[in-house]
């Protein structure tokens, strides 16, 4: 029963995404079966199988060593603080953590290491689902850099971006997350589900937009140019420019943080003088309900299920996080492994101004596009984590 509602979800996911789409002639059909058949054999490899428990066991294994060592320098400079036993800092004990994360990715990039690897993986996903190229390297080049950094990369081929195709692009970068904080997430939340949602929604967000905004791209128009991947002319500078660029991260998702819980607490605040005590989130959460349990959500869990997901999409993937980190031991297996999923991506309201802002910079005419499908842009993206989740689902 649990499979044939996941398929029936995965079948509504799809059709609205259909049913929003800007040209239905120019669809990819053959593209979004690959990419559905891909996240089928990613999901069943990495849940059901011993190579796939090895294969996720050694790249947490790995994010440990990283956290630890970064946890080196972190207690380096706030070694003299005291906390309470069992108490933690979360600035300190998690967002710190970026700093080391975002040097790491840095000096990979300035080795040429990274844009190696992503060049060539972009290249085998557009050769297999015959996207175009750009899309392809940006869907691949999103889940190791932030929404921002991705768009940049790909900034001296905008002039030739159509809206569609500058949908697809935005799309990538919001249904995704950054790999410098990927240690953030492990630190909150399980790992083999916070891992199997980066190649699971860089799929997710292909399909949906590909179905929303299908493209068909001239041979001649078809090849990526990328250039100056790395703006650092030294490896000591790589690491500087990426320690900088971290406590960036850090101290914007901090003030993030500070502003969405407070405001969240006004909301709340608000909502249940009005609603004789009703929250925010409870309120998102009957109203997402029918969509976790099509999505394989016990039924007893679904509203608190929806208040976490409604919540992220109205603040952020931290908020969100956060608040569902107390109550993963509380819940099934089942129900920790959907939200996990579906909360691992920027698909959320914060995102639009973002991408929106980056593309401006970049081109101002491209940038008022955006802004004009930014809601689009959200269902998109939101549908997107809806399909991973469901996805993940199907084999828990």
């Amino acid at each position: 029963m649990g499979i044939l509602l996941g398929l029936l979800a995965i079948g509504i996911i799809l059709g609205i995404a259909f049913l929003m789409s800007n040209d239905r002639k120019k669809i990819n059909y053959f593209g979004i079966g690959v990419m559905l058949l891909a996240q089928v054999v990613t999901t069943f490899v990495m849940f059901k199988t011993e190579i796939g428990s090895v294969i996720i066991g050694g790249i947490s294994w790995v994010f440990e060593q990283l956290i630890a060592f970064g946890t080196e320098g972190v207690n380096f400079i706030l070694g003299g603080l005291v906390v309470e036993e069992g108490g933690s800092v979360f600035f300190f004990n998690v967002l710190l953590l970026i700093v080391f994360f975002a040097t790491i990715l840095s000096v990979l990039t300035y080795l040429k290491v990274l844009p190696f690897i992503i060049k060539y993986l972009g290249q085998a996903l557009s050769f297999i689902t015959r996207l175009p190229k750009v899309e392809s390297f940006n869907a691949v080049n999103s889940i190791f850099f932030g929404q921002s950094e991705a768009i940049i990369a790909i900034k001296s081929q905008f002039k030739q971006l159509s809206d569609n195709r500058l949908y697809i692009v935005s799309a990538s970068a919001m249904g995704s997350v950054s790999a410098s904080i990927v240690g953030a997430y492990l630190e909150i939340l399980p790992a083999d589900y916070v891992l199997v949602a980066l190649p699971l929604n860089m799929f997710s967000a292909l399909i949906i937009a590909s179905l929303i905004a299908p493209v068909r791209v001239p041979k001649e128009e078809d090849y990526v140019d990328v250039h100056d991947v790395s703006n650092s002319k030294s490896f000591f500078e790589a690491m500087g420019n990426g320690a900088l660029d971290g406590g960036k991260i850090a101290l914007i998702v901090g003030a993030m943080l500070i502003a969405f819980i407070a405001s969240l607490e006004l909301v709340n605040a608000v909502f249940s003088g009005l609603f004789n005590g009703l929250t925010l989130q409870e309120t998102l959460g009957y109203v997402l309900a029918p969509v976790g349990f099509l999505m394989g959500i016990p039924a007893g869990e679904v509203v608190d299920a929806g208040a976490i997901m409604g919540t992220k999409i109205v603040t952020n993937e931290f908020v969100a996080m956060l608040e569902f980190q107390g109550m993963v031991e509380t819940v099934s297996e089942k129900t920790v492994g959907i939200v996990t999923v579906f909360l691992t991506s920027f698909a959320n309201f914060s995102s639009i101004g973002i991408i929106a802002g980056t593309v401006q910079g970049i081109d101002a005419d491209k940038g008022a596009r955006v802004s004009r499908f930014g809601m689009k842009l959200l269902i998109g993206a939101t549908l997107g984590s809806l399909l991973s989740a469901t996805m993940a689902g199907l084999f828990l």
